[in-house]
């Protein structure tokens, strides 16, 4: 098969040992981001699958329609960037492995990473300390702080074992089903909503991103936090309402914040005012950008193109497609 793999920008793919599980294909690979759809279309004009870097590049209608002999859509979890019914409409299987799993490593240390580097304001002491100057306020210690942990699953739960290590009070908060899971497992679930922003001292969220979660985490959240407090999200910017965080960083309500995701990605805006805001930490979303995660997670992709290529397709979205023929 002729695969194309898009927006692999720092041409890491082919260096890692899962990528010899595509030997046999003709496979082309894409380091730079398009988001033309005439460019775009040229490009894969020859592809039988297309490998999705995670969200990077949005797969709509008008491109799907220009790709007649594209049969096969490969990448990992969740997929709002891709016209699932448009792939249906122009006979395109989309497989995706939902990550069931275990958690992402990666994105659950960089979550604690974050949180450490909030505490102690890392980032701000070296630049204090570079511009010729001696220390810069007084930080945090994580023992005995509350963490507040939104959303019960694979990926809090790892940060939980973390911040337990760290000697911090972990609570949880989420849907009633998530909360009624916590609960049953023997975790300490906010007695409110009010209470989890409220009383924590740190909260990471850890949702996945749909209808139901889209601005889930309002102002009036953000605003009852302490003014003491971090706010953290390395799952993704619009679980949060829009313009609601740069807003409460500039009223002291939580005191900062560290993020991984934005609303527009890639963010190559030097002037964006919430990450040039002095209370915010900003790393460009690496939480699964590294050789170990890489490694397994396009591991998986690749399978899912053998599974097809050998008439057994595997985690099939829209089996529609192939029930067709």
């Amino acid at each position: 098969m002729k695969v194309h793999i898009l927006d692999d920008w720092f041409d890491t793919l082919r260096a890692l040992p899962s990528f010899q599980r595509l030997n046999g294909h003709d496979v082309t690979i894409w380091n730079d981001h398009v988001e033309d759809i005439d460019v775009l279309a040229d490009r894969l004009a020859d592809a039988d699958a297309l490998v999705l870097f995670r969200e990077r590049t949005a797969i709509t209608a008008p491109l799907l329609a220009r790709l007649p002999g594209l049969k096969l859509i490969s990448q990992r979890s969740v997929y709002p960037h891709v016209d699932v019914p448009a792939c249906t409409a122009n006979g395109v299987l989309l497989s995706s492995n939902m990550s069931a799993a275990g958690p992402s490593v990666a994105a659950s240390e960089l979550t604690f990473g974050l949180m450490l580097a909030s505490a102690r304001q890392i980032p701000q002491q070296m630049a204090n300390l570079r511009a010729g100057n001696w220390q810069l306020g007084v930080g945090q210690t994580l023992a005995g702080r509350r963490l507040g942990l939104y959303g019960y699953g694979r990926i809090g739960k790892q940060v939980a074992i973390y911040a337990k290590a760290f000697g911090m009070r972990v609570w949880w908060w989420g849907s009633d089903e998530g909360r009624a899971r916590a609960a049953a497992a023997g975790e300490e679930v906010a007695p409110s909503r009010a209470a989890f922003f409220g009383e924590s001292d740190f909260v990471s969220v850890h949702l996945r991103m749909n209808a139901a979660t889209r601005g889930i985490i309002t102002p009036d959240d953000l605003a009852a936090m302490k003014p003491s407090a971090s706010f953290i999200n390395t799952s993704r910017a619009g679980l949060v309402a829009p313009g609601a965080l740069l807003a409460a960083l500039n009223n002291g309500h939580p005191g900062r914040a560290a993020v991984d995701v934005y609303d527009q990605e890639p963010l190559t805006d030097p002037n964006d005012p919430l990450i040039n805001h002095p209370s915010i930490i900003a790393t460009p979303h690496i939480g699964f950008v590294t050789e170990d995660e890489l490694d397994m997670q396009f591991g998986e992709i690749y399978d899912q193109i053998n599974a097809f290529a050998a008439g057994g397709p595997t985690n099939m979205i829209n089996p529609e497609v192939w029930d067709a023929g």
